[in-house]
């Protein structure tokens, strides 16, 4: 499908794209990478008057060590976090899911930020964010604030994001050694994940959920199992409680239940040991 139309800004700066979204409010959407915004657009989920591009603001494309945590520009490309040594290092399960994201097209031209500041469901990287924990940076006309990656996605495609507010640096705490796993069921290695399941285990276990509701969301009956002594296959077998599973032509809800059962059952045992 061909998008509506709309006008175009190219903003030189991080301050001139705020700008650009207080004048235009919620008729103007950020453009980075693309690869979440345009396929909405196509679709006509997404209608914006003003397209804000950002993609050229090298500013916000880094990944630096900050001491305890790792620092990540917003408009980090998938493919130098997949590349990363630094987050191999501290953030393994953060640069293998990025590898899983599309194919290499994409992730040359996808942004980390980008992919968070959609907020969809079926995306990888948000459930690894949401496993390893963490911190988002945002800026807007009155100044920088600080969400709790817990507390960023808050309904289908919406986020903590207000419609003046720029995504600028996402903090992610160092785990070396942690044991982690990324799971993921797809027909076809390009495809956005049927159901995918994300943990890291370092003294507590985190475990995200991949399409299994409305938001990236983290399976908190799951955590609650394990740190009550339950074994990773009693754990799993909650995996879907508290969520609610879309149905379409790859699935209904019965078979995405089983999925996550399944997924959730391999990522506990690896990332366990």
């Amino acid at each position: 499908m061909i998008p509506a139309s709309f006008d175009y800004v190219e903003a030189d700066s991080a301050d001139a794209a705020i700008a650009a979204l207080a004048e235009h409010g919620d008729e103007a959407k950020l453009l980075a990478g693309g690869h979440s915004l345009i396929p909405l657009m196509k679709f006509r989920l997404a209608a914006p008057s003003v397209l804000v591009d950002i993609g050229r603001l090298s500013d916000l494309s880094y990944i630096n060590d900050g001491g305890d945590h790792i620092a990540i520009g917003a408009l980090t490309r998938h493919s130098a976090i997949e590349t990363s040594d630094l987050l191999t290092t501290n953030a393994p399960i953060l640069a293998h899911v990025a590898g899983q994201v599309g194919d290499p097209s994409v992730r040359h031209r996808g942004t980390l930020g980008g992919s968070l500041a959609h907020g969809d469901p079926a995306s990888d990287l948000p459930a690894a964010l949401l496993a390893l924990g963490g911190t988002l940076v945002a800026k807007g006309p009155n100044g920088e604030r600080e969400i709790a990656i817990t507390d960023f996605f808050t309904g289908f495609l919406e986020t903590a994001l207000a419609a003046d507010e720029l995504l600028t640096e996402i903090r992610v705490p160092k785990v070396p050694g942690a044991g982690w796993s990324y799971q993921k069921f797809n027909r076809r290695a390009q495809d956005w994940a049927i159901v995918g399941a994300a943990a890291v285990a370092n003294g507590s276990t985190n475990v995200a959920l991949v399409n299994m509701g409305p938001a990236p969301m983290r399976a908190t009956a799951v955590e609650q199992a394990l740190a009550g002594g339950a074994s990773s296959a009693d754990a799993a077998a909650v995996a879907a409680e508290g969520a609610s599973p879309p149905e379409d032509l790859n699935g209904d809800a019965e078979y995405r239940t089983h999925l996550a059962q399944v997924l959730v059952g391999r990522a506990l045992d690896e990332a366990l040991g």
